[in-house]
């Protein structure tokens, strides 16, 4: 197709007025997608799952004497082990046709039984091989007989470009194989969902039940797994994110081969590099990672690496944001040394870092975790407090010692959030889309929506085990 700008040009006294045309070419739009979903469809498959659910009980139940004729019958009410099976929906698709299943770590999660259906309704039981939640993914099994399988293979999203056609298959609210199309409307999105978030932004429809479910390129390949949407209906708006490939490739092979993930490991904790710290350490602009502290018997630690250091640059490729490091420390292989360049005491230097293995080094306790410390955030115009998650303080709530997050530790009487329900011991798990990850993580996502002059917030909120959502208006000044 031939895109045509005019653009006038400065006309000089007495002469006429010249046009240049600019030629573009540009990937038409396909008359049709038919000829790939035909081919594509029979890859994509629907799961379904059961899940055994503990129920607390909905209240206290009256107490009466002994061969009462009421005893029996709120016997069952009062049940605080009364379990229920639960079911829930997804997508998924083969890679292999031997009967490998890639789909969602969520989809899966905690599941008793797991069932996938083919595109002409054959069922089959899966087993799990193996799963990872901070990708959100998960590679099924299943023994196919005489059955054939088509499976599809993984593309490389990074040749993918803003704009491209995309196709999405899955199984929306248990509908079934259901086909949407749209464009690339974003790369590396960051959306909070874990550490080496990677996610490429769709407008293809994307609703409840297509998670798991494969993103394709116009030449079939899965260029992404549709994983979440930005919506506080629950519905699609045109916001859908979904794995790279060429992240997910990686892990479902390794998940596939060993049953658990094998990430590099460097051994730091990093933070970002504002213009303010920038400026201080001398750096011309604020990209890179800032090191502030280094795990001890660590490869880091090994190859001298010091908390002040910045870096720059992690076997040949640039880190740009810190969010960049993680993820491309997990993708090197263990045991190679490569180089990583970083800037310390205002000059740049070069040190080689032998790659160690991260799930080793978080089996024998080498892995240190950063502890939460006490730090009380107050939202005096949404009327309630929290704090970082603590074993003391867990255990002076009345929580499960393990638990971990943040937790509201004060409500005010009368307040926005207590009109809504909100409760001492809840603890915040969601900002919108956002995992929440600190007090003060949370207190900056309220200032901003203040700032940005919003009515109110979306918390998602776990109580007893249950989780919801909860929207709060700001009380006026």
């Amino acid at each position: 197709m031939l895109m045509r700008y005019l653009r006038p040009l400065p006309a000089l006294a007495g002469a006429a007025i010249m046009f240049t045309t600019l030629n573009v070419s540009a990937a038409e739009r396909p008359d049709s997608f038919a000829d790939q979903v035909e081919q594509l469809s029979p890859a994509v498959v629907n799961i379904s799952t059961t899940t055994i659910v503990n129920d607390a009980p909905a209240m206290d139940m009256p107490q009466f004497p002994p061969g009462s004729p009421f005893e029996d019958f709120f016997r069952n009410f009062g049940d605080k082990n009364q379990q229920r099976r639960a079911a829930s929906l997804g997508s998924g698709f083969i890679i292999d046709d031997a009967g490998l299943v890639v789909t969602n770590f969520h989809v899966i999660e905690n599941a008793e039984e797991i069932t996938v259906t083919l595109a002409d309704e054959t069922v089959f039981t899966a087993e799990v091989l193996g799963q990872d939640q901070k990708t959100d993914i998960a590679v099924l099994k299943i023994d196919p007989g005489d059955t054939e399988l088509t499976a599809v293979p993984f593309g490389n999203s990074d040749s993918l470009r803003v704009g491209d056609w995309v196709l999405a298959i899955g199984n929306p609210f248990g509908l079934g194989g259901t086909v949407t199309a749209g464009i690339v409307s974003a790369r590396g999105r960051d959306i909070g969902n874990g550490p080496y978030d990677d996610f490429i932004q769709t407008d293809a429809s994307i609703n409840r039940g297509n998670s798991g479910g494969p993103l394709f390129n116009t030449d079939g390949e899965v260029i992404g797994i549709n994983t979440a949407i930005f919506s506080q209906s629950g519905g699609s708006v045109g916001i859908g994110f979904a794995i790279s490939s060429n992240l997910a490739k990686r892990v479902t092979s390794q998940l596939a081969e060993f049953g658990t993930t094998r990430r590099g490991w460097l051994g730091v904790f990093i933070q970002e590099v504002t213009p303010d710290i920038a400026d201080s350490l001398g750096l011309d602009q604020s990209g890179g990672a800032l090191v502030s502290s280094v795990n001890e018997k660590s490869p880091a630690d090994d190859a001298g690496l010091e908390p002040g250091d910045v870096i720059t640059s992690f076997d040949g490729k640039m880190i740009e944001k810190m969010r960049d490091l993680p993820r491309i420390v997990a993708e090197t292989d263990i045991g190679v040394t490569v180089d990583v360049e970083l800037m310390r005491n205002g000059k740049m230097t070069t040190v080689q870092v032998t790659i160690g293995e991260l799930e080793k080094a978080e089996l024998v306790g080498l892995v240190g975790e950063e502890e939460p410390k006490g730090n009380v955030e107050s939202f005096d115009r949404l009327g309630f407090s929290v704090d970082n998650l603590t074993p003391e303080l867990a255990a002076e709530l009345g929580l499960d010692s393990e638990a971990k997050g943040v937790v509201v530790t004060e409500v005010v009487e009368g307040g926005p959030a207590f009109a809504k329900g909100l409760e001492v011991g809840n603890i915040v798990k969601r900002f919108g889309q956002r995992r929440v990850e600190s007090a003060a993580d949370l207190a900056e996502s309220v200032a901003n929506t203040l700032d940005a002059g919003r009515a109110g917030v979306l918390l998602l909120v776990e109580n007893d085990g249950r989780e919801r959502f909860i929207q709060i208006g700001f009380a006026t000044e």
